[in-house]
């Protein structure tokens, strides 16, 4: 707690003085109330009971002090009232606002190892549902838990110059309290860290699940899925069962102090007054201080349920923003200047994890500017691997790769990722206009360079055939479109970029014939003058490239134009007949 906690107030000490704001309002709101006990005592000991006072008297009195009381009430505790939630809930907000903006940023910065071996679900549900959950510290324990303090304080003051051994009985119960609070609330934290988990795995599993509905449905998986779905419910179930006993306990045993020590006041301020040593004024108001004595003490045991959960959302937070870089740009980076294209790979080597098997060994290649080199090869020899080493979406174990003679590991990932476009297999369009997402080329072109782009890409016809043209929604992951047009937007996009280099892998697997020819045909214009990379399935669609490297579990075996590999009748020689023969 104390790690999260520290890190935690970081977000919150540039809201400082708000807090302190909020603070003294909260006094003064629960402060007013306190005033309500003391007047019973003056009515019913100064006013009811004077010896001295006529009916006229008393009535005038009366109406003073209430009249008094309805004005503070009426005109000075509304505006406190709101100005004491104003200020609690803008804090907290803003700080959940702020944590959320560094998560965010902090998540654009991971590498795509991470989110391979991390689902999508428990990363929204830290951003989230804990996220969420850590503004009960800033509403409870750095306002509320003050205010009940000082209510208790200002309460125990008030009782202490009306009768002090009558205090220290209503206070005999506190001890009680406070040990059974630090017993019981010490163990709920880990048990609310493990119900949260259970429910993180609950929202990763529908959002898999919600993402992947048609899969289900064309296996007829639906009752298998239930029945996977109830056992991660019901590990929830568990969890939150577990968490709820503990907490049932607690409150319990609490619960129980705080109820009996009215008793203890009762009998005691019942036996003063009897034997007369007490004003039944004071007894009235020793029994009304004590709701207000200990409905703070009930918040307390609340706001510590509230506060646990907390702290343990806190752990889940920052251990999500305690995640390393993989890729980070050294102290001195410097910008890549505008590239010529020129790509060296030297003796390159690579593993994805630190002792794990090579996927690349040892591969050398120079690719001149201008030039569309093509990887080959059987699934799972690393094709993709090497081009998403370009990009630096991960770094080489051995070796370097360079781009017109500056070291990849040199230059600052934005201004090299800046001159790279890339259309892979599966694009990712997001649930937004069509315009927006070949905007994402570049986001300040004008409306005429979009058009221009989407003609360039083929994609210009079928998207003025869309029912809102420019502007209509593509639906989550472009499910509105078909296979083909969203590889046409992903291209447009790419066209609007205008990258001096051009990584393209598997871009046309996947499609029918006449979306293959049209995305062809508009990738071949794509990477005219530009260094390009193509990771292909179908060699029929790269016989034209300069270079065509075999790649065969994780080396380079051929490497040649398509006339010089056919001669070789080696390995391409052979992926190609079989290819041939199975059209």
């Amino acid at each position: 707690m104390g790690d999260s906690m520290k890190r935690y107030l970081q977000f919150v000490k540039p809201y400082t003085w708000q807090i302190i704001l909020t603070i003294l309002i909260g006094i003064v709101k629960f402060a007013i109330p306190l005033f309500i006990p003391l007047l019973m005592k003056i009515v019913i000991d100064d006013i009811i009971s004077s010896d001295v006072l006529t009916k006229e008297e008393m009535t005038r009195q009366l109406f003073y002090w209430l009249g008094g009381t309805v004005l503070i009430f009426f005109i000075i505790r509304p505006p406190v009232e709101y100005y004491r939630q104003y200020y609690a809930q803008y804090v907290s907000n803003k700080v959940l606002y702020d944590i959320r903006d560094a998560l965010y940023a902090h998540l654009q910065k991971l590498s795509l190892r991470y989110y391979s071996n991390t689902r999508a679900g428990e990363i929204i549900s830290r951003v989230i549902n804990d996220v969420e959950q850590t503004k009960n510290f800033v509403m409870i324990g750095l306002m509320n838990v003050w205010l009940d303090l000082a209510t208790i304080i200002i309460a125990v003051i008030i009782m202490m110059t009306m009768d002090v051994p009558l205090t220290l009985v209503t206070l005999l119960a506190f001890p009680f309290y406070a040990y059974s609070v630090k017993h019981f609330f010490g163990k709920l934290r880990e048990l609310t860290r493990k119900r949260s988990q259970a429910l993180a795995d609950v929202q990763s599993y529908l959002h898999e699940r919600v993402a992947g509905v048609s899969v289900i449905k064309s296996f007829a998986l639906e009752e298998k899925e239930q029945r996977l779905f109830e056992k991660t419910n019901g590990n929830f179930l568990d969890k939150a069962l577990d968490h709820t006993r503990w907490n049932a306990k607690a409150f319990a045993v609490v619960n129980t102090i705080t109820d009996v020590a009215p008793l203890l006041v009762l009998a005691y301020a019942g036996y003063q007054v009897i034997h007369e040593h007490l004003s039944v004024g004071t007894m009235v108001a020793f029994i009304a201080y004590i709701e207000r004595l200990y409905n703070p003490l009930r918040r307390l045991v609340n706001a510590s349920t509230s506060l646990t959960q907390s702290f343990a959302s806190m752990d889940r937070v920052f251990d999500l923003m305690e995640e390393q870089y993989e890729i980070t740009d050294k102290q001195h980076a410097i910008a890549l200047p505008v590239i010529r294209g020129e790509v060296e790979f030297e003796n390159v080597s690579f593993a994805y994890e630190k002792e794990g098997e090579l996927v690349l060994d040892g591969i050398d290649l120079t690719v001149k500017p201008g030039e569309t080199v093509a990887f080959v090869g059987m699934s799972g020899g690393g094709k993709s691997t090497i081009v998403s080493l370009i990009p630096r979406f991960h770094d080489v174990t051995e070796g370097s790769v360079r781009i017109d003679g500056y070291d990849l590991r040199d230059v600052q990932v934005k201004s090299l990722r800046s001159q790279i476009g890339m259309v892979l297999q599966d694009n990712i369009l997001f649930s937004d206009s069509v315009k927006s997402n070949i905007l994402m080329g570049k986001p300040d072109a004008t409306d005429e360079e979009v058009v221009a782009a989407a003609k360039a890409a083929n994609a210009h016809d079928f998207i003025e055939s869309l029912p809102q043209g420019y502007d209509t929604k593509v639906g989550e992951r472009g499910v509105k479109l078909s296979g083909g047009q969203k590889q046409r937007i992903a291209i447009a996009r790419v066209f609007l970029k205008n990258p001096p280099l051009l990584v393209l892998d598997e871009a046309t697997s996947a499609l029918d014939l006449e979306s293959e020819a049209l995305i062809q045909e508009s990738l071949v214009r794509l990477a005219s003058n530009r260094t390009t990379f193509i990771v292909a399935h179908r060699l029929s669609t790269i016989t034209h490239a300069d270079k065509i490297v075999v790649i065969d579990a994780g080396e380079l075996k051929e490497m040649g134009t398509h006339e010089q590999l056919m001669k070789q009748q080696g390995i391409y020689y052979g992926l190609f007949q079989v290819q041939m023969l199975g059209t």
